[in-house]
């Protein structure tokens, strides 16, 4: 007979970032529903803020997604006027997706978004930012190639 006891849900990593993430985007949603957008779109936002005119496919990379999984993502966005599509007149293959105006004024009004994620947990700015980069430290320590 094993001596194997499960750990408890609530004392798992993986079930406690589950539950932070789905709690987080529950706070987010009234305040993305007033910008007209959702979050993924908000990160395929953030992104193109951190460098307008990316590809489908460097999108796609940034957030750990499949191409197939952003494209749906930019028509949404361009039909909103958030942002343009042009395709490459060197690679036809490739997708360009810009930010307009209307996307690039709405990066001003999710500032609510971290102020109310601050005020909402009760941490400090430190804190968060100390949590944050603890959480990335993971993730990167989990998607590099597993040593041998």
């Amino acid at each position: 007979m094993s001596d194997f006891q499960p750990i408890p849900l609530d004392s798992q990593l993986c079930f406690s970032l589950y539950g932070t993430s789905i709690a987080i985007n529950r706070t987010y949603k009234p305040m993305l529903d007033a910008l007209g957008i959702t979050y993924p779109q908000y990160l395929v936002l953030s992104t193109l803020w951190e460098g307008d005119g990316q590809t489908i496919s460097a999108i796609a990379d940034r957030l750990a997604l499949e191409p197939s999984t952003i494209t749906p993502l930019v028509k949404r966005l361009e039909q909103a006027g958030f942002v343009t599509r042009l395709r490459s007149t060197v690679d036809e293959r490739l997708v360009g997706v810009h930010l307009t105006d209307k996307g690039r004024g709405l990066q001003a009004q999710t500032g609510c978004l971290t102020d109310t994620l601050l005020k909402r947990s009760g941490m400090r700015v430190e804190q968060i930012i100390d949590l944050n980069a603890r959480i990335q430290k993971l993730r990167e320590a989990l998607t590099a190639p597993a040593k041998t």
